[in-house]
């Protein structure tokens, strides 16, 4: 008797899913344990996010984060995953510089990782790259809003097109994308109106995070989601407290470790 395989998620499915109307699921994933709670719980895609530079690596920002990391991690999710589309952030430094390096590194990552696609923060400046890239046959997301590993010409995490400069731009930003041929774009931290119109403007599914409830998809970080955080981001309120759960566990065994309650005498027998 065949066992019934899931059906693989694709770009295709996110760009049907966007015609039909229906949401995709995305969330952060580090490694194999993480890949496979998501999986089961009925998320369409995998995002091995630089962000682990600062949850997991404990950086400042994600500009440390090295391509060497991302295929560490990448990998493992890829092991684990059964169905999911498996994105993976090309780190600071490896893309910027020129298309040639930005396809080095992206067929590195997908030939080491197994992964399914590769996302760049960046609009017009990257568009370059990005058609470069797709002519190659990589699945590129893009990332425009606001962009983490520009935090340190931008001084801060604010909100970005709150303005009406800051608007045009990022209009221009999501035309130029998706003329390139990005498969999907993130919107990150900007106001839900302009989601709205960007959702609405393109062909290419938009993936929301503090972009509001209209984009194609919502993509969160997993500690934000799970309350592991050590600062919540105020537009994703955690669906659970595991940091204080773990906590308190950890904290009821070392107190049983101290008193002489662990092991309990009968366990090892």
């Amino acid at each position: 008797m065949r066992m019934n395989t899931p059906k693989q998620v694709t770009a295709a499915t996110l760009a049907r899913a966007k015609r039909e109307g229906q949401k995709s699921v995305w969330l952060t994933a580090y490694d194999a344990a993480m890949a496979r709670l998501a999986e089961q719980a009925g998320v369409d895609v995998l995002l091995v996010g630089d962000s682990l530079g600062m949850v997991l690596l404990g950086f400042d920002s994600t500009i440390p984060v090295t391509l060497e990391h991302m295929i560490h991690h990448a990998a493992a999710v890829v092991r684990a995953r059964r169905r999911a589309w498996v994105v993976v952030d090309m780190p600071f430094g490896s893309y910027q510089q020129s298309p040639e390096q930005a396809f080095a590194n992206a067929a590195r990552l997908m030939q080491q990782t197994g992964c399914d696609a590769v996302k760049i923060e960046g609009g017009e400046t990257m568009a370059e790259t990005i058609c470069f890239l797709a002519a190659r046959g990589l699945a590129v997301v893009a990332h425009i809003g606001l962009t983490p590993q520009s935090v340190k010409q931008f001084g801060s995490y604010r909100r970005r097109g709150v303005n009406e400069a800051q608007r045009a731009q990022l209009l221009r930003d999501a035309q130029a994308v998706t003329e390139a041929g990005a498969v999907a774009v993130v919107l990150e931290n900007i106001p839900a109106e302009l989601a709205r119109e960007l959702t609405d403007m393109l062909d290419i599914p938009t993936v929301g995070i503090g972009a509001g409830i209209d984009t194609d998809g919502q993509v969160l970080v997993w500690h934000d989601l799970l309350g592991l955080s050590e600062r919540q981001p105020p537009f994703a309120p955690p669906y659970a407290q595991l940091g204080e759960t773990a906590s308190q566990a950890i904290a009821r065994w070392v107190s049983d470790v101290r008193a002489g309650r662990f092991p309990a005498e009968d366990s090892c027998a």
